[in-house]
């Protein structure tokens, strides 16, 4: 099932990835209506611009239904979390991402809540050290291309930066 947004009530998608039909769940009611054999596989993914929070009462009502089910991606709370846990790190956080995309404004909404300055950029072409840093964290939204990602780390390598994994990466 995909939890998320779709035109108009529940409908099937079909990705090219899958061999089989996916359910977009939107709301509760839509859970309410799926009807499923009893040995069908279940696993949910979100939306990329929703957080675990934005859908719990969907969520909470699929395992109440089905029991056991999986969430297959993680990618978007994991972004989140990390910009919280970086913003105890760090003096400024980059965001890398699109001006556009909402998964991106959000971790920087989320960096500047923390008390951190935090910049949306769309790649390493656009920064500048910000003055009395001393500190710098770089975070990227779950639909920025890791080149970007790259062009911001390689921007300020030139500048003789130096950038060191958090220690319980290192270890």
């Amino acid at each position: 099932m995909s939890l998320g947004a779709g035109e108009g009530r529940s409908r099937h998608v079909y990705p090219a990835q899958l061999p089989r039909p996916v359910r977009l769940v939107q709301d509760i009611g839509d859970v309410k209506t799926l009807r499923l054999p009893a040995d069908t596989p279940l696993a949910y993914i979100r939306q990329t611009t929703l957080s675990i929070g934005d859908r719990r009462d969907v969520i909470a009502a699929l395992q109440l239904k089905f029991g056991d089910i999986r969430n297959i991606r993680y990618g978007t709370q994991n972004r989140r979390t990390a910009v919280r846990d970086l913003s105890g790190l760090v003096d400024v956080i980059l965001v890398v991402g699109a001006a556009n995309s909402s998964n991106s404004n959000r971790l920087r909404e989320l960096g500047g809540k923390a008390g951190v300055a935090s910049c949306l950029i769309a790649g390493g072409g656009e920064l500048n050290w910000p003055r009395g840093a001393k500190a710098l964290g770089i975070a990227a939204g779950a639909s920025a291309p890791e080149v970007l990602v790259d062009s911001v780390i390689e921007a300020h390598r030139e500048e003789n930066i130096e950038f060191r994994l958090p220690a319980e990466l290192a270890a």
